[in-house]
């Protein structure tokens, strides 16, 4: 088993319980264990500004895919949750989002698929969740907490847990 890191975000429908699905789906307890989650994040849309918050959040796996069948149960989960990449504006509005944020050591430069991340270090809505859950992770030479430091949160809110949740 690896471990592994991802981002997920929304804006589309309910997107709180559309994410709780995204990894219901995605994390099985066998090819792919969930070891956590960080809380749910209000934040402004990034890349195309005039849509809908987003809600965004990370999750550290522990997997036995190799990357690219993570990209691939990752997508089918995107596609399960209606996202509809063939007809979506770059950056636009979705349902479910899920990125692969960096799987173990391992640099991949697939066509479909670049680990770690490459836009990960410009990405506040991704480095807050992701130094909740993983503060000490080291992805090329940066620790998680320090990129988080370094970057701009305006306009992100910390979500409170949801009753009953």
């Amino acid at each position: 088993m690896t471990a592994a890191w991802l981002a997920l975000g929304g804006n589309v429908g309910d997107s709180r319980t559309i994410l709780d699905r995204a990894v219901t789906l995605l994390c099985d307890g066998k090819e792919v264990r969930l070891t956590a989650r960080s809380s749910d994040y209000r934040t402004p849309p990034w890349g195309f500004k005039y849509q809908p918050p987003f809600i965004n959040l990370c999750i550290a796996v522990e997997t036995a895919l190799a990357p690219s069948d993570l990209l691939a149960r990752a997508q089918d989960v995107e596609l399960q949750l209606g996202r509809d990449r063939a007809h979506e504006k770059r950056w636009g509005p979705r349902t479910a989002d899920i990125d692969i944020i960096a799987y173990g050591d391992l640099a991949v430069h697939e066509l479909d698929l670049t680990v770690p991340h490459p836009r990960l270090f410009e990405r506040a809505f991704v480095l807050l969740p992701l130094a909740e859950i993983a503060p000490d992770l080291v992805i090329t030479g940066r620790s998680v907490r320090e990129a988080a430091a370094g970057v701009d949160p305006a306009g992100i809110e910390r979500l409170p847990p949801r009753q009953g949740m």
